[in-house]
């Protein structure tokens, strides 16, 4: 299949290039991608961020260095990009639960994280539902924020922003004041490994509070998930990247995409909630 071997590709460059500073766009480039698609499929496929999956296993290199060579630890410190020593020691004591100098005695045990491979996945035992619609370009408002990919910040950052959205009364005021019932998550406006993420309603009301934005005409994939969050929606994203796409004449068609939550109990096992991603044919 063609995206194995775009993610084939991407894999080794990255082995290739562990004694070098990542290079995302570089990365990216090579899996016919941009650098958010490219680090949220990664995320998704993985449950890893692209720089904690190189983080770990430049680690895994430099303990076998240690292991069976006698080159300096500030020389292999160095060579896997940490700028001192102590921080080598730090991160290497937490991965491996020793110092660098105690990974040279005989028989000691160390940590190995292994390259990772990707292959399709046939499962078939049960169902994805999903539907393909048109819908031309359309207004949404709510509050959005500018966010990167780069240390997973994103990972870390929406959650926050779903509970202050709460917690200040933003999602009260904006079914009052737009009558719309479902939220919206969206990722929009990618550049690099940046990207702004939105959490708004469908609509244009006026308000000094809250941003007006578009989101363009797009031929929408939409999968409907069932069951609490967010482990339930978690696992549509996967099986979206492991399974849908690679059995499909469809991709990513690079533009806005979004969760769209209706009212309910998001913790009850019957939610059900949907993930729409803009879709073009290869």
């Amino acid at each position: 299949m063609e995206w194995l071997t775009r993610m084939k590709d991407a894999l080794d460059l990255i082995e290739c290039r562990m004694e070098e500073p990542l290079d995302i766009n570089e990365i990216a480039k090579v899996a016919y991608s941009s650098p958010f698609h490219f680090q949220r499929k990664f995320h998704i496929l993985t449950g890893f961020t692209v720089a904690e999956y190189v983080r770990r296993r430049k680690l895994t290199l430099a303990a076998q260095e240690l292991a069976v060579s006698s080159a300096k630890v500030i020389d292999i410190a160095l060579k896997y990009g940490y700028e001192s020593p102590e921080a080598f020691a730090k991160a290497f004591r937490k991965a491996h639960g020793i110092t660098p100098s105690a990974a040279r005695e005989p028989g000691v045990k160390l940590k190995a994280f292994p390259r990772i491979t990707f292959h399709l996945s046939l499962k078939g035992d049960k169902e994805m539902d999903y539907r393909i619609i048109d819908k031309a370009a359309f207004p949404v408002i709510g509050k959005a924020v500018r966010l990167t990919c780069k240390d997973g910040e994103n990972l870390r950052e929406i959650p926050k922003l779903w509970g202050e959205f709460k917690a200040d009364g933003s999602e009260d005021k904006l079914i009052i004041t737009t009558g719309a019932k479902e939220i919206l998550g969206i990722c929009m406006d990618h550049t690099g490994e940046d990207f702004t993420y939105m959490i708004a309603v469908e609509g244009d009301a006026a308000s000094a509070e809250f941003e007006v934005r578009s989101i363009p005409a797009a031929t929408w994939a939409i999968f409907t998930s069932v069951g609490p969050m967010p482990g339930a929606i978690q696992q549509v994203w996967q099986r979206i990247y492991q399974e849908w796409f690679p059995a499909t004449g469809y991709e990513h068609a690079g533009t806005a995409e979004m969760e769209v939550y209706p009212p309910g109990d998001p913790n009850a096992d019957d939610y059900r909630c949907e993930v729409w991603i803009p879709i073009v044919k290869k």
